[in-house]
């Protein structure tokens, strides 16, 4: 049964969702009923409770220093020196700026990752100071995704001091570039063709236990600009205008994306930001456009994007056919974001263990829906990964008013702490 409803996104959007019952097999119970009797997770249960307050005050750190996407230098080298703290086998930063750390396995016959992104939305001059009010804490980017960050630090502790290690190899990370144009740089780079090998991708990134990301939107974003001389709005006149050529793609494209995005998948569109000119009485020289496309399928997203180049030539052609005197206009299609699509199977191993801890532990339904995280990348080469989040209660991601409760925080830690026993063959 399919069921749609309002709600707000793991970033505190309110969002329209399909939600398709799931049906959670009863072999992964209990295993997690199995699990968490077992005396060594008793007290990892209770070391994590008994860190709490420095989960708490690791997140506060991690949050006042400025981290925009592509600048995340100075936040990656205080996150490596927790994971070095906290007794990492190794730490080190890859080539775009990952932050790893590694926890050796048994037999370390295979690796996965257990990440949070270490950049922010907000640009250098934003005040990210966390002030307490009440029990709720408020700073820009202290969900997301700084409290991730700091479960990631207190994942690494609990297990170190509890001698806990899985058969497989664990890295530890805090990733670059997952917000706007960063484009999920870091992903993008450890699962470039020729990486070491990962078996699997849990990303820490969103709200509650239930909230269960098991699919990625796909995205297509450009930046284009139409060029020409410009001149004096009266005595230019007759040259091409940049500004009649954006018009006219824009009006190409609208109709046949509004017909193609009626049906099928999910799939959407958006021309968001407009720039170009310099006065009124002036032809402007340049005239460009920030796009967004978006699809659940790599199939529709890639049909849309067909429609929107299509769309460009014929909002140049149209103009340069007018024009009276001069150059013809040109026009620069400049890709700035392309994140894939992709789908893991409700009844995979890893979709399954989610959904059946999130349910002990949170005692409501799992969710599962496609968002854009980290995962997109894993997700669209069929590797097993899930987007999970990071607990407590908060809202206003990606605004100044972005705040955090630690209501039952420590939860959401115990949820991936048992996930990385279960898929790193710990049982």
């Amino acid at each position: 049964m399919k069921i749609n409803f309002l709600a707000l996104s793991a970033f505190g959007v309110l969002i329209s969702i399909s939600v398709q019952a799931q049906v959670i097999q009863q072999s992964y119970k209990d295993q997690v009923e199995t699990l968490v009797q077992d005396p060594a997770v008793k007290k990892a249960f209770d070391h994590i409770l008994s860190i709490d307050e420095q989960t708490v005050q690791d997140m506060i750190t991690l949050t006042e220093i400025p981290s925009p996407s592509h600048h995340e230098e100075e936040k990656g080298k205080v996150f490596a020196q927790m994971l070095r703290d906290a007794g990492a086998d190794s730490v080190w930063t890859d080539e775009v700026g990952n932050v790893i750390a590694l926890r050796k396995g048994t037999k370390s016959e295979r690796t996965f990752l257990v990440e949070g992104h270490l950049d922010t939305v907000f640009p250098f001059g934003t005040d990210v100071t966390v002030k307490q009010r009440g029990d709720t804490l408020f700073a820009p980017g202290i969900t997301d995704a700084n409290r991730s960050l700091a479960i990631v630090v207190a994942l690494l502790k609990t297990m170190i001091h509890e001698n806990i290690r899985t058969k497989d190899d664990i890295w530890f990370a805090g990733t670059v570039g997952e917000e706007g144009l960063g484009d999920l740089k870091g992903m993008k780079h450890l699962f470039r063709e020729g990486a070491y090998p990962l078996a699997a991708h849990i990303a820490i990134d969103g709200g509650g236990l239930e909230d269960i990301v098991n699919g990625g939107i796909g995205s297509l974003r450009y930046k284009v600009t139409f060029k020409g001389s410009g001149g004096h709005s009266y005595g230019a006149f007759g040259i091409g205008n940049p500004h009649n050529a954006l018009a006219q793609a824009v009006v190409s494209f609208v109709p046949k994306a509004d017909a193609f995005t009626k049906d099928g998948p999910k799939t959407t569109y958006s021309i968001s930001v407009l720039g170009g000119g310099t006065s009124v009485n002036s032809i402007p020289y340049e005239s460009w456009m920030l796009v967004d496309m978006r699809s659940e399928t790599q199939e529709k997203l890639q049909g849309i994007n067909q429609l929107f180049l299509e769309s460009i030539q014929e909002g140049l052609e149209k103009e340069n056919a007018i024009i009276r005197r001069g150059e013809a206009l040109t026009v620069d299609i400049e890709k700035v974001g392309d994140r894939p699509s992709g789908l893991a199977d409700p009844d995979s191993p890893l979709i399954q263990r989610t959904m059946a801890i999130a349910k002990h532990l949170s005692g409501n339904d799992p969710r599962l829906s496609s968002s854009s995280t980290n995962s997109n990348i894993a997700f669209s080469m069929g590797v097993p990964a899930v987007t999970i989040g990071r607990g407590g209660l908060g809202g206003g991601a990606h605004s100044l008013d972005e705040w955090w409760i630690n209501k039952d925080g420590h939860l959401a830690i115990q949820q991936v702490l048992l996930l990385i026993l279960m898929q790193g063959g710990w049982m």
